[in-house]
């Protein structure tokens, strides 16, 4: 892509890598062990005994198989009646087919019978046609059957319907979990609170999602508490694969029509699944049949249709004729079923050459198995990070010959004349949210501990191993696990505060990275926003909104280690970014992200007070100011700096607690002339939280003499 010509579109001439993961390929996630299991499948088969257990694992990890062994043994030792297995859409219940579990050394086979298998009746799912679904799964209460599969909406009806008691001693497993919601207004969300407070099922929930699309929280604190979570890394997944090696993701800025930039980044000679935008779209044409003829004709000459598949066939510049897949097209629904059918065939599975390019709009999403993708091409901004999370997920499949994958994001450029240029910033903000967060969510797991506490077991430390008062970064060659020492880090005390610190720092990384202040500040307001601002306030505030019944000391241990989690990730990418340009030398390999860390530890002695003094957004901003069009770039940050305000109330009181605890370590309160940046914003915040007591006071004055 670099080869584009620049003078057609000065701006856009190559994809932005903001990230990239090389991966060991070790081959660990495909092994199976004598039960016929994953790496995977295993860690969630040893939790088979919880009562209620979330497993969080990256799309084709085998979380199907994985509900399977543990339904089995649910069935069969744990005196449980009934398994039912709930899927959003219908095209996932084929996940869940019959498997001969026990030909791989299983002790029983996974089978679900024709009519249990509701995925598979006719109808689609609303309430008017699914009374025969409800019938259906009332029956199967009644029976001696153990297994049914259905949909999220069979399920919510017939739970209705139904009642909570009809389901007393039965599993209930809801795949792709993150649909749930703990908001009143989401019907199964409710309904799952019901169960859990009724305490008469057992649950496991599964996700290859670490956060919803919409920021809602997908379980109340008090009911996550009481599940088991077993989790699963892309990291140790991409890590453990046979045949892909890396994974990169980019957006690409654009401007005019997206048609005509598509050709850049399009290469017939990938596999590629393009995602068109949604007709409501700003990006949108708001044509999407001229839309899907204009990208088949930037790869090539319309020959026609294949009449067994459907798929149009192109004559590619090369010589070479692409089967292209349109699933765009849903004028005729004959049709359709056929390219769908063609695409799902199970002979074809196998068949790298069955088709090789795929045109969707809402599907080819979730659940869609296509192991040859290596490209997945997305035109405009998604509003859900969980979407995007399963779009990539298309394209991390690992298959034979299939070396690197790829995510790219076709994004357009806020225009220096473009009246919308809000909505443009808006956009193009969330898009790099969500690459920032996939890139801690492709980072391997941090294990965190205070300044000389001593080597953890299973962790190596390199030539001459730990050393007492050195800087030690300890690897953990079996999970990938990164071990950083850090002077001054407040550590949990609590078995929650200790389990979000280990399991849900991305969750927290997420609210942080969602919140539009946060990045209109950390991105493009750097010369007026202090990186203590982000992280100490901001940051602070999430985690004490997201945990509240939380002491205000675990609070801050949470916000550190999250902090701590980011800023180590985006600095470690810095430094592998300034090793490039300096050497011209590419740092490639599997420890490409455990060189760059080494090095930003190597550089200063880390503290959790240098590690606040970091804005977060450095290494974000450093790949966006070579990608955007300088005059774009500066407008952008024109815009927003116009949009600071004075201190508001809650962030006055957080500076005002900052600086009691400056107070208490300095024997002084902060000094409003300081030359220190943040002290002198600790003691405006001060005079801010005076001011606005003083005008409550003022108020509360007048109205009593009124």
């Amino acid at each position: 892509m670099n080869n584009a010509d620049p003078s057609a579109n000065p701006t856009n001439a190559y994809t932005v890598p903001s990230v990239s993961i090389t991966t060991a390929h070790t081959g660990a996630s495909s092994k199976a062990n004598e039960l016929g299991m994953r790496t995977m499948q295993e860690r969630a088969y040893a939790k088979r005994g919880e009562q209620y257990l979330l497993i969080k694992s990256p799309p084709a990890s085998g979380k199907s198989r994985a509900l399977m062994f543990i339904a089995l043994d649910k069935l069969h030792n744990q005196n449980v009646q009934q398994a039912i297995v709930v899927v959003p859409e219908r095209s996932i219940g084929g996940s869940f087919a019959d498997e001969p579990l026990s030909t791989f050394g299983f002790y029983w086979d996974w089978q679900v019978a024709p009519q249990w298998n509701l995925c598979n009746a006719p109808g689609i799912d609303e309430l008017r046609v699914a009374k025969s679904k409800v019938q259906a799964l009332s029956a199967f209460l009644n029976s001696s059957e153990k297994t049914l599969v259905c949909t999220h909406a069979t399920f919510r009806f017939a739970v209705e319907e139904l009642g909570i008691e009809a389901f007393d001693n039965r599993l209930i497993a809801i795949d792709e979990f993150h649909h749930v919601s703990a908001n009143p207004d989401n019907k199964l969300g409710s309904q799952l609170s019901a169960f859990i407070s009724r305490d008469k099922v057992h649950l496991v929930a599964m996700t290859g999602s670490y956060f919803r699309g919409d920021s809602e929280a997908v379980l109340a604190p008090e009911e996550e508490k009481k599940f088991e979570t077993v989790t699963y890394t892309y990291y140790e997944q991409l890590n453990g694969y046979r045949w892909l090696k890396s994974l990169d993701i980019g957006y690409f800025f654009y401007t005019g029509k997206y048609v005509d930039a598509v050709a850049k980044v399009l290469d017939p000679a990938l596999k590629t699944i393009i995602h068109i935008p949604n007709v409501n779209a700003r990006e949108s044409l708001k044509d999407k049949e001229r839309e899907v003829n204009e990208i088949m004709s930037a790869l090539g000459d319309w020959r026609g249709v294949d009449a067994a598949t459907g798929f149009h066939l192109i004559k590619a510049k090369d010589g070479r004729t692409l089967k292209v897949a349109d699933l765009v097209d849903d004028s005729d629904a004959a049709k359709r079923s056929k390219v769908l059918g063609a695409l799902k065939e199970p002979a074809q599975k196998n068949n790298r050459d069955n088709v090789d390019v795929i045109i969707a709009l809402g599907m080819a999403k979730e659940g869609f198995d296509w192991i040859w993708c290596e490209h997945a091409l997305t035109i405009g901004y998604r509003s859900s990070l969980t979407e995007i999370v399963q779009i990539i997920g298309r394209a991390t499949r690992d298959a034979e010959g299939k070396e690197r994958s790829r995510f790219t994001n076709l994004i357009a450029e806020p225009a220096a004349d473009q009246v919308a240029v809000a909505e443009a910033v808006n956009d193009m903000l969330k898009a790099i949210s969500a690459s920032l967060l996939m890139e801690q969510v492709l980072a391997p797991r941090y294990e965190f501990t205070p300044k000389d506490m001593g080597p953890k077991e299973g962790f190596d430390y390199g030539e001459g191993g730990y050393k007492e008062g050195g800087s030690n970064i300890g690897v953990n060659n079996d999970t990938g696990q990164i071990h950083v020492e850090i002077k001054g880090l407040v550590t949990p005390q609590t078995p929650e505060a200790t389990r979000i610190c280990r399991e849900d720092l991305n969750e927290v990384v997420t609210s942080f990275l969602q919140d539009k202040t946060v990045l209109e500040r950390g991105l493009f307001d750097q010369e007026n926003t202090l990186p203590e601002e982000l992280t100490q306030l901001r940051m602070g505030k999430i985690v004490r909104e997201r945990y509240p019944d939380l002491s205000d000391t675990e609070q801050e241990a949470i916000r550190q280690h999250a902090v701590a989690a980011m800023s180590i990730t985006q600095q470690a990418k810095l430094m592998l970014a300034q090793a490039d340009a300096g050497d011209g030398e590419t740092i490639r390999g599997s420890t490409s992200l455990i060189d760059g860390v080494r090095k930003f530890v190597n550089v200063r002695e880390l503290d959790i007070d240098l590690i606040d003094r970091i804005n977060p957004f450095d290494a974000a901003y450093a790949v966006l100011a070579k990608a955007m069009d300088e005059k774009s770039l500066r407008q952008v940050q024109a815009s927003i700096a116009a949009k600071k305000v004075s201190i508001p109330e809650d962030e006055a009181r957080d500076l005002a607690k900052r600086a009691l605890l400056f107070k208490n370590e300095r024997g002084r309160l902060p000094d409003i002339n300081s030359a220190d940046a943040w002290e002198k914003r600790m003691a405006e915040g001060v005079a801010a939280l005076q001011r606005y007591r003083a005008q409550a006071k003022a108020e509360q004055g007048e109205s009593a003499n009124g």
